[in-house]
């Protein structure tokens, strides 16, 4: 039986994959339910159209990750999955029900008549903004916590309707029209790119206030939390993290009003993505199920681990090849003329 357990450490090489799946999910797939969530807002049918055929090619590819990273977290981190889902079963199944609509009203709407498009419109933009907060719901409860016996999540069925849960799904709400604003303003012009280049600046300030509200919140909410960044000599390394983000919100609002820049806001957009990403993994590790059990106390047993990360590594480059080649070979500048 193959253990590559005696020369690897499987739960850290796992929880990265798994950590590196949640991240790249969050960031490909965050451009198009951004463009769901603003899309009411945009000025024309045809703008409209322009945004659809932006995320057109690569809608449905991007969820690849989110698949990648709950079922590497079940067949890793059995006693994680066991905790997380039941703990947040509400929210979950309402994204879900947010994606298959979104999903269904993006195909619709492509088919359907001037006189039913505009309901295939609202649908498109709820099941966005429904997936996008129940995804942002789902991370504050993530980093709060949740209440374990044992092995097993013991608290109530509404534990995960809570104040900070409710400001995280505004955060990412905020954080996914920023990132579909700067997306657009790299895949289109004219009055279309002008629109997405003033949502932007628009919602730029949403995603600051939510970002410094939760960076507050995070180190009250475990002692061990306050303790890795404000003691020494952690402050002084840590702050590179905050600092990079403030100097990438600089840049970012400039190149938003400067006609020139057009491929910069999106690169920007995902460094701040990254960034913000960093400093909650840094906050929670080593637990996976915060503050409950570790990588290593909720690890699968290593054979098994052994098995499907051989899987994986076979797998996970043929994937990444074909996700650049598709944005490769849809590079450039979208249209509105019907392409689907």
């Amino acid at each position: 039986m193959i253990d590559f357990s005696n020369f690897l450490d499987l739960p850290l090489i796992w929880g990265g994959l798994i950590a590196t799946a949640v991240f790249l999910y969050a960031l490909l797939d965050g451009f198009d339910l951004g463009c769901g969530i603003l899309f009411p807002f945009a000025p024309s049918d045809k703008s409209r159209n322009e945004m659809m055929n932006s995320i057109a090619p690569f809608w449905d590819g991007n969820e690849t990750w989110l698949v990648l990273g709950t079922g590497g977290l079940l067949v890793a981190f059995p006693v994680a999955y066991s905790i997380l889902l039941p703990a947040v079963y509400i929210p979950a199944t309402m994204m879900l029900f947010g994606l298959i609509f979104r999903g269904v009203a993006f195909e619709f709407r492509f088919k359907a008549s001037d006189k039913n498009r505009k309901m295939w419109d609202v649908s498109f933009h709820a099941g966005s903004l429904l997936a996008a907060f129940m995804q942002g719901m789902i991370l504050g409860n993530i980093i709060q916590g949740f209440e374990v016996t044992g092995r097993s999540f013991s608290g109530g069925a509404l534990d995960w309707a809570n104040g900070f849960a409710v400001l995280t799904g505004l955060g990412v709400v905020a954080g996914y029209s920023l990132l579909a604003a700067a997306w657009l303003v790299m895949k289109t012009e004219g009055a279309t790119q002008k629109w997405a280049r003033k949502m932007g600046r628009y919602v730029f300030a949403y995603v600051i206030l939510a970002m410094v509200v939760i960076s507050i919140t995070m180190p009250f909410i475990d002692a061990r939390i306050k303790a890795l960044w404000f003691s020494t000599p952690n402050i002084f390394f840590l702050a590179i993290i905050p600092a990079l983000t403030m100097v990438a919100f600089y840049m970012l609002w400039k190149d938003f009003g400067n006609n020139k820049r057009e491929i910069r806001p999106f690169l920007l957009t995902a460094l701040i993505f990254l960034l913000g990403y960093l400093g909650i993994c840094i906050s929670l590790y080593p637990w996976i199920v915060p503050f409950k059990f570790t990588l290593w106390e909720a690890a699968a047993v290593s054979t098994s681990q052994s098995i499907v990360l051989i899987g994986t590594v076979i797998m996970l480059p043929i994937i990444l090849a074909y996700t650049a080649y598709c944005y490769y070979v849809f590079k450039g500048k979208s249209t509105d003329e019907p392409m689907y």
